[in-house]
């Protein structure tokens, strides 16, 4: 898949609050508004949005702030993976099981190895995970 790679939740944050702005995450946005195609987990839009209402709820961003991103988010090719599901009790808890990792990180991992697509992910454990399985990275977390 040319031009595709899986958009794990703290990839996305950068975008939003602008003391978290990478230059590699704005290269990967710009990839995004180029046509790019991110592919998520079923779980996606619910980690994303737990995150937005914490951030709310400390004053981070409004409502307004909230609905101008996920209208931003909207405009983008962010595919929906379809079989998160079904492997959540097998694959996917393998991968838990053997890196560490939640069952939500976990899913990340699972897609990026099915579609064999780079990962782009900030969280270090998933980082480490990735790389452990062979699965290239989108960008890297800072040192």
């Amino acid at each position: 898949m040319k031009d595709a790679f899986v958009l794990d939740c703290s990839a996305t944050l950068p975008w939003v609050f602008a003391d978290e702005a990478t230059p590699a995450a704005d290269r990967l946005l710009d990839q995004l508004a180029r046509g790019a195609r991110a592919w998520v987990p079923a779980l996606w839009h619910l980690e994303l949005a737990n995150v937005l209402l914490g951030a709310s709820r400390r004053g981070r961003i409004d409502r307004a702030g909230i609905e101008g991103f996920l209208s931003q988010l909207a405009s983008y090719d962010i595919v929906v993976d379809e079989q998160t599901m079904e492997r959540a009790w097998q694959k996917t808890l393998d991968l838990a099981l053997q890196h560490s990792l939640s069952t939500y990180d976990a899913a990340y991992l699972e897609l990026a190895l099915r579609l064999g697509v780079p990962l782009a992910t900030l969280d270090r454990d998933l980082i480490a995970a990735a790389r452990s399985c062979g699965v290239a990275l989108s960008f890297r977390a800072a040192a």
